[in-house]
């Protein structure tokens, strides 16, 4: 039996290694894509597939799913895409905005990938603080902050990638605070219900993510 469960982890640890290698590899593949003028297009539009995809990659990590997981998941999921859609038709959440082509079918002018976008920074942010044992009245408000530094980041460079735009080309300050209240609710609804969001591949996912916006973000800055 115990040489079983060392073959387990091992096989375990080297598909570990290949999944990181893996999304290493489609994030600067991503990147390239972006950069040059004659594919643009086609890459902007493969972001919803980089979500899902990066979702399922963390699916094969995660070390507990039951019925109140999914259900919390769910939650934050359409609690994510109403508030967006609220926001987005009527300018009084976030601001005055409106969404691109680039993250693909959309419900009342509000694309429903964008509930997953949220589910899946709550998540990483969650499984990344999760790691460090800090108390959790510390780890709600740190991780929120990780969300709004990573939103500061990705507004600079959505409009450039048509994912969405701001009507007076300026992010209103309210779109930062807006985005921490929803952190804190939402991180606080992962530790209301003890939901387990520990995920070795989740600071991968992040970092990945985080690289691939700030590169873009510099480089596109410098060709426009």
């Amino acid at each position: 039996m115990g040489q079983k469960m060392r073959n387990l982890a091992r096989h375990i640890n080297l598909w570990y290694n290949e999944t990181v290698i893996f999304f290493i590899v489609f994030y600067v593949v991503g990147i390239t894509g972006m950069l040059l003028p004659f594919s643009f297009q086609f890459f902007t539009r493969l972001i919803p597939f980089a979500l899902v995809l990066s979702a399922a990659g963390l699916y094969f990590f995660h070390s507990k799913f039951n019925g109140t997981t999914i259900t919390v998941y769910l939650t934050i999921y359409i609690s994510a895409f109403v508030f967006e859609t609220i926001g987005v038709n009527t300018g009084t959440i976030f601001g005055l905005y409106y969404y691109g082509k680039s993250l693909g079918f959309s419900v009342m002018n509000t694309p429903v990938i964008i509930g997953l976008n949220w589910l899946l920074l709550v998540y990483l942010t969650s499984s990344v603080l999760e790691k460090t044992k800090w108390p959790v009245a510390i780890q709600v408000p740190v991780a929120s902050l990780l969300m709004v530094g990573y939103d500061l980041i990705i507004e600079q460079v959505a409009p450039l990638l048509d994912m969405w735009h701001w009507v007076y080309n300026a992010v209103p300050v309210r779109n930062y605070i807006a985005w921490f209240i929803l952190a804190v609710v939402f991180h606080s609804l992962l530790k209301i219900f003890k939901i387990n969001t520990k995920n070795r591949l989740a600071a991968v996912i992040l970092i990945c993510q985080t690289v691939f916006f700030l590169v873009l973000l510099v480089t596109l800055k410098l060709l426009t």
